[in-house]
């Protein structure tokens, strides 16, 4: 296998779609195979005699997670959302979505954006992450708790920055929730190929400008914009009735709207 990406923050939207397509030359069949091999054992091993579950968020690691959770015999598996989703994403979830998947709603809303307004559009890394707290992280917690299991299989990886634990790639938070990441060292291509050689379909997003860096995301919480008005112009291309009914609410909406109109 070739590393032809390395870390998240030093890749173009560009590099992510060209490595797509031709990832039949950077990651052979047979080395995926071997360490699709590997890592099903790795959960089988860790999830033995486990309530386990997995997050799915429909974005291309938790695609993978899912497969091959259900290749192991997980097939509980959760999605977290908000109010705020892509009509075109949930549409798309609704025709791909795992067996077994629960769906828990956080409730923020576009009157909850109003009153945090600061949470629109994150510039930067931590109100990114604020969001994915908010949203997930509770969302995840109240499944674990309401279905009373014992590990929640995550798609972070180490290539994405995101911490997976020490060692084992489990850990368990001061809530109580224990968390493992089984393709915590699946690197960028590896999880391309996986999606390449077994014919998975990704969501629309990847589809949108700078898809492969935004992922999967509540359409408020996009990022990689440069500017609140690049955000709306950007929206409004994917979906232009969501900027309409954020004009009702946003100044900086309407002022996006008299460019257009």
């Amino acid at each position: 296998m070739r590393d032809v990406l390395g870390r998240k923050q030093r890749i173009n939207n560009t590099d992510w779609i060209d490595a797509m397509n031709k990832i039949g030359q950077i990651v052979s069949e047979k080395e995926l195979n071997q360490l699709v091999e590997k890592t099903l054992k790795e959960i089988k091993k860790k999830t033995k005699g486990k309530k386990a579950a997995y997050a799915w968020s429909g974005g291309k690691g938790s695609l993978v997670l899912g497969e091959l959770c259900q290749r192991a015999g997980i097939m509980p598996c959760v999605l977290v959302v908000c109010d705020l989703e892509y009509k075109s994403f949930i549409e798309w979830v609704e025709l791909h979505k795992p067996p077994e998947l629960s769906v828990i709603n956080t409730g923020q809303d576009i009157n909850w954006l109003v009153s945090h307004s600061n949470m629109l559009f994150p510039q930067d890394s931590k109100c990114a992450a604020k969001w994915f707290h908010i949203v997930q992280h509770r969302g995840q917690e109240k499944y674990y708790k309401e279905q009373n299991i014992d590990m929640l299989l995550l798609g972070r990886r180490r290539a994405d920055g995101n911490y997976v634990g020490r060692g084992d790639n489990i850990y368990t938070n001061a809530q109580g929730i224990t968390r493992y990441s089984p393709l915590s060292d699946w690197t960028h291509e590896q999880i391309l190929a996986y999606i390449h050689y077994h014919e998975l379909e990704l969501p629309p997003i990847y589809g949108w400008k700078n898809g492969y860096l935004c992922g999967t995301h509540p359409w408020a919480a996009r990022q990689w914009t440069g500017s609140v008005e690049n955000a709306w112009s950007e929206i409004y291309g994917i979906d232009a009735e969501i900027v309409s009914d954020a004009a009702a609410h946003f100044q900086s909406a309407r002022d996006f709207l008299d460019t257009v109109q």
